[in-house]
């Protein structure tokens, strides 16, 4: 099959590349519908343009049928997500978060998964004075949503903090490089002078995406071996750092990685990036844009189940990607480096690293709240009085706070103790090793509950562990409402994804450090079959597990489920 022929056999364009086509570049009639005060929704087509800027509109699910009945519109309420490279954010821009939370909010922050804030509960009329009030500590929601490359996420963890500070300024690098160039978001937000209506040559305003963008989310991530806590392989893009004396020197590349799928669609699956190579490190940003062009000019525009950069990677094979990109970079790219992963999770608690102190603590997936028995976020705003490093949100949605200096260790460690908060090393492994998207009562696609559930659910399968001597064992758990992977449950050694209220599909056998999916073991089972499930598993793991071997290892070998390397064998 030729080229010209894969490039163009999807068919006529979505209905969203027409909306993006005619929304003059990320325009779209926002600035209208947001003076309107009659309503608190916008229209449809302005919603899927406002992803571009960061923000979902969402309602409040729990009193959708109470306002119906009461012949109210839905509660409707606006998510932002912030844009944070690496995950890093300074005390202030912090505290500017949590104001933010608790003025304009619903009291909460979310730690996202690729290391990003994420507030809920704002109001369409408070939508500009919040992102003001961001822009103002240097944060925005640039491209945090929509067809576009999206946060790019890197290894935060504390022991490694001597290559942290490289590995962060190329996600930076990466990230800056990659950001739209229209200037909407600055026109509509805050209140910057408009560029002429006349549309300039595409070229000169979208230089990298085009006045279509990409056709679907792109996703970077960079890892620093042995720890695999970004989930590299399950990136559009994921870049493995190479390390020479302690130096980085370059990186990996691994291309066409994705968790969504669609349920009962088997042409769509999970899928783990394959490496093609490696680039000295002085190249990277040249080689990501590029890669990046290829999805922009060969993925599906037609199909947008389709549209990933995993399928444009599967349906023109890994070797021809390989040899666009060459062509593209104008040499080749080099041939991969060793590396070894051996574990995808955060370590929790006080380490040393780079002159500095680094405190990991457990955020039970990522919530920033007080409750009465846990003021959790008044604690954490109170080190943000005194903290002088930065905050690490990590890619298992818990916090570090990073490079504590000597003479503010105790005192960071007082307001911990004042007000109990955890580094998780109380708490199971498992609990530890958890991860959850946000699903009801915001996420207007969720099938099933997953934050406000799984906590719950841990605290029963701790018990069959416990039963079993396993308390302290490290097993990768992970809960989302429905299939669009936002917590990376394909990853998970055990892994729960939501069919409808109170149903889900268990999956079992990932690999702990990320390199394998897990399958399908049961399908739309309730809490009381779950647990029945799961208990003769672990008793078997326990009794005939070999010395060291993870969970999910164990459920491949004792045939369980079959091992999955490639997404095509997802559904098989």
């Amino acid at each position: 099959m030729s080229t010209d022929k894969k490039h163009t056999e999807h068919g006529p364009p979505s209905a969203m590349e027409h909306i993006k086509t005619e929304s003059n570049y990320l325009r779209g009639t926002l600035e209208e519908s947001f003076a309107d005060r009659i309503t608190a929704s916008i229209p449809d087509e302005d919603t899927k343009i406002l992803k571009f800027h960061g923000s979902y509109m969402q309602d409040d699910r729990d009193v959708r049928n109470e306002r119906k009945q009461k012949k109210l519109e839905p509660a409707y309420q606006f998510m932002i997500r912030v844009r944070t490279p690496g995950g890093v954010a300074t005390p202030e821009q912090w505290l500017v978060m949590d104001d933010i939370a608790n003025r304009y909010g619903n009291e909460t922050l979310k730690l996202t998964t690729r290391q990003a804030f994420q507030t809920h509960g704002i109001l369409k009329w408070n939508m500009k004075n919040t992102l003001q009030q961001m822009n103002a500590a240097l944060m925005d929601s640039i491209a945090a949503c929509g067809d576009v490359n999206r946060n790019v996420m890197c290894n935060p963890n504390p022991y490694q903090s001597e290559v942290h500070a490289d590995v962060y300024e190329w996600s930076k690098a990466i990230s800056n490089h990659l950001i739209p160039k229209t200037m909407a978001y600055h026109e509509i937000w805050l209140d910057e002078e408009k560029v002429l209506d006349t549309r300039e040559a595409e070229e000169e305003v979208e230089p990298i995406y085009g006045p279509t963008y990409l056709p679907r989310k792109f996703k970077i991530g960079i890892a620093v071996p042995p720890s695999n806590d970004v989930d590299v392989f399950s990136q559009d893009i994921g870049l493995i750092a190479i390390l020479e004396e302690g130096k980085l020197v370059g990186f990996n590349v691994a291309v066409g990685g994705g968790m969504g799928m669609t349920h009962g669609d088997t042409n769509t699956y999970p899928q783990l990036a394959r490496v093609i190579g490696y680039t000295p490190v002085d190249q990277i940003v040249d080689v990501v844009e590029k890669l990046v062009t290829i999805q922009r000019d060969y993925g599906n525009r037609s199909e947008r189940k389709n549209a990933r950069f995993k399928y444009t990677v599967d349906r023109m094979g890994v070797d021809w990607i390989k040899e666009e990109l060459d062509r593209r970079i104008g040499w080749k790219i080099e041939e991969p480096r060793s590396y070894h992963f051996d574990h995808n999770g955060d370590r929790y608690g006080w380490v040393e690293g780079a002159g500095n102190w680094h405190l990991t603590l457990f955020i039970q997936n990522g919530r920033i709240k007080d409750t009465e028995e846990y003021k959790l976020m008044t604690g954490l705003r109170e080190i943000a009085h005194v903290h002088t490093g930065d905050f690490r949100l990590t890619a298992n949605q818990n916090l570090v706070i990073a490079n504590v200096t000597d003479d503010k260790k105790a005192e960071i460690q007082a307001i911990v103790d004042q007000y109990g908060l955890t580094d998780g090393k109380q708490n199971s492994a498992l609990r530890q090793n958890s991860m959850a998207c946000v699903a009801f009562p915001t996420c207007g696609l969720a099938m099933a509950e997953s934050e406000r559930y799984l906590p719950s659910l841990v605290d029963k399968i701790e018990a069959l562990l416990e039963e079993e001597g396993l308390r302290d064992e490290e097993i990768t758990i992970r809960m989302t409402g429905c299939p669009n992977g936002c917590a990376r449950p394909a990853l998970g050694e055990i892994a729960f994804i939501g069919k409808a209220p109170g149903k889900y599909n268990l999956y079992l056998g990932a690999g702990f450090s990320g390199e394998r999916l897990n399958k399908m073991y049961r399908e739309n089972i309730g809490e009381e079959e779950i647990l029945e499930t799961l208990k003769p598993i672990i008793s078997q793991y326990a009794k005939h597990r070999n010395d060291n071997e993870h969970f999910g290892d164990y459920v491949v070998r004792a045939g369980y489920v079959e091992p999955v390397y490639s997404g095509t064998e997802f559904h098989s």
